[in-house]
């Protein structure tokens, strides 16, 4: 993991298209803002994680919809 510091209105680019600047800093909060081609998504990793969970969930049971409709066709 790479660690940086940065204080307020810095910022810190990613590559040719994504930028991640410090907006505001309250306290233990820090707003940030991030500037990104719309194709990328971004996510609070929490709902990332959600996500991901959701879909494996669903692809889980896909997969077993399709176990049973086969076994049903024997």
């Amino acid at each position: 993991m790479l660690v940086l510091t940065r204080k307020l209105n810095e910022a810190i680019q990613i590559g040719d298209d994504i930028e991640v600047k410090i907006i505001a800093v309250d306290g233990d909060q820090v707003k940030i803002g991030i500037e990104a081609p719309k194709h990328i998504d971004i996510h609070r990793k929490e709902i990332y994680l959600s996500i991901q969970e959701e879909n494996n969930r669903a692809a889980s049971i896909s997969s077993e919809l399709l176990a049973k409709l086969s076994s049903q066709k024997k």
